[in-house]
């Protein structure tokens, strides 16, 4: 179903963008050399306006979902844990300015906020006379939906930012002013809603891509994020009334559940329940193919000298499953010792607790390892969720809870069709506590958990509670207990330094965008 995939032979402006990347100083406003590429010439057939968005939906999203998005939303939201000397201080909150991994994510954030730019104006600019208005809208929409994104991944992990439509504009400047963080969201909305009004892809006709009622359901998570419950709502009921996304499998009480763990197989890319998702390759190519499966499984499961289990499902998310047996994101989610898994290389078995513990946690990491599948180390072909439709789901019934709006019986229906195709039962009259241990569970190891952590009234206290230890192997596995006190200042990340010694404007309070 990936019928989009970036094949280097077929696009030219990929493979531009791609060297401008691997070329990327620290500098967050580097740009592609001006006499690379004839943008006149390149964007002049629909083929052409098609392809350019390729790319966005890979390369500069690598070092984020590679190395970084787990520290952030999986480590230091809890759900993970690590002893790995490079990543241990998102799990401590001792994360500085100086820390590679950080300065590694901002920089991936920011070069797809390039790109998009890039795409967005060269389009504008030099787009075909012959290509209708439709498809050039449509190339633009699918840019602003992904600037978007990076967007609300930066403003969610540093807070303000500066908001940049043009890098050429600046890229000489040494003072970039940072951007109220309200402006931000109205700039992420704004370009959603752009997004929303015209984008012509659709799941049936464009599988992979992002379509109209994707770039809604991204913005309804956005007005969630801002409280903002009658928006959340509204657009969540549109987006599932529209039909176009389903759970992958089961689609709740009426039907029997479905097998969460296919969700995650490398043959069910771009379901549909994916709304979007990094497209990645097994090319070959540095930056196309996905390297996660390379952090979180075992040893000797990928066919290749990876699997490095870099971080292992925390104690905290062990004990918070309701029902280990009958929830099937167990077994799909955390890699018992001695169980087995048909859908790995043919027939797995994983090892003997002694060889199956990572980090000390007893246990090791299922969710996206997909075993010996092609492509390389570090360079697998399964796509990353970046949205699904089982987020829209408890959006809706979020929304309805602490907005006290729509009706009781559509929050259940929305949660329990997560419950049951997970293979639960179904709940009455859910509370807000009932729609975050299901987002807890339901996206567990997927990147998430710290941005719904955020958002807690409570979230210093929650965060504080949160077990971060390990057990003991060679003392007959004693619980190792740690817990850090988490402080309001600790729940936004801090610039990288480098990025403030060369644009001290991050230093001066933010200013009005618009």
């Amino acid at each position: 179903m990936k019928n989009f995939k970036i094949r280097k032979e077929l696009l030219a402006i990929s493979a531009l963008l791609m060297a401008f990347l691997s070329s990327c100083s620290e500098e967050f406003l580097d740009r592609p050399p001006e006499d690379s590429y004839s943008a006149s010439e390149f964007y002049q057939t629909s083929e052409q306006i098609a392809t350019a968005t390729n790319v966005l939906y890979t390369v500069p999203w690598y070092d984020y979902v590679s190395s970084v998005s787990w520290c952030i939303g999986d480590l230091a939201g809890g759900t993970g844990r690590t002893w790995d000397p490079r990543n241990q201080d998102f799990d401590l909150f001792a994360v500085n300015g100086s820390h590679n991994t950080l300065s590694r994510g901002w920089s991936s954030l920011w070069a797809v906020v390039a790109q998009s730019n890039a795409v967005i104006n060269a389009i504008t600019v030099s787009a075909g006379a012959d290509v209708p208005v439709s498809e050039v809208n449509n190339a633009i929409a699918e840019a602003r939906t992904m600037r978007a994104l990076s967007y609300f991944h930066l403003v969610r992990i540093f807070g303000s930012v500066p908001i940049i439509e043009d890098n050429t504009l600046w890229v000489n400047e040494s003072y970039i002013p940072r951007h109220l963080v309200d402006d931000i969201y109205t700039f992420i909305k704004t370009d959603l809603q752009f997004a929303v009004d015209n984008l012509t892809n659709t799941k049936t006709t464009e599988p992979g891509r992002v379509s109209s009622n994707g770039a809604k359901a991204l913005l309804a998570k956005v007005h969630l994020t801002r409280e903002e419950y009658p928006e959340a709502y509204q657009l969540a009921s549109e987006v599932i009334a529209a039909g176009e996304f389903k759970l992958l499998g089961g689609t709740g009480a009426d039907g029997a559940p479905g097998n969460y763990n296919d969700l995650f197989l490398t043959e069910n890319d771009n379901n549909l329940e994916s709304i979007i998702a990094c497209q990645w390759t097994d090319s070959g190519a540095q930056g196309e193919g996905n390297a996660v499966q390379s952090l979180y499984a075992l040893s000797g499961i990928t066919g290749f000298n990876d699997g490095w289990s870099a971080i292992g499902p925390s104690l905290d998310l062990q004990d918070s499953y309701e029902d280990k047996v009958l929830d099937q994101r167990y077994k799909a989610t955390i890699m018992d010792p001695e169980s087995f898994y048909p859908d790995l290389n043919g027939g797995y078995t994983a090892p003997p607790p002694a060889n199956c513990n990572a980090q000390g946690t007893g246990v090791a990491i299922k969710k996206y390892v997909v075993g010996k599948v092609g492509g390389s180390q570090q360079q697998y072909p399964n796509n990353t969720y970046m949205l699904r439709y089982a987020d829209v789901l408890l959006i809706h019934a979020e929304a309805i809870i602490l907005g006290s709006i729509g009706s009781m019986a559509e929050a259940e229906q929305s949660i329990n069709k997560v419950r049951n195709r997970a293979g639960l039962g179904s709940i009455s009259n859910p509370t807000f506590d009932d729609v975050f241990q299901e987002r807890k569970i339901e996206f567990a190891l997927e990147m998430e958990h710290w941005f719904d952590a955020i958002r807690r009234d409570d979230a210093t206290t929650y965060l504080s509670n949160i077990e971060r230890g390990w057990y003991e192997i060679d003392n007959n596995n004693a619980l190792f207990s740690r817990k850090i006190t988490v402080t309001e200042d600790k729940l936004l990340f801090p610039y990288p330094t480098n990025e403030v010694l060369n644009n001290p404007a991050f230093l001066d309070p933010p200013v009005p965008f618009y």
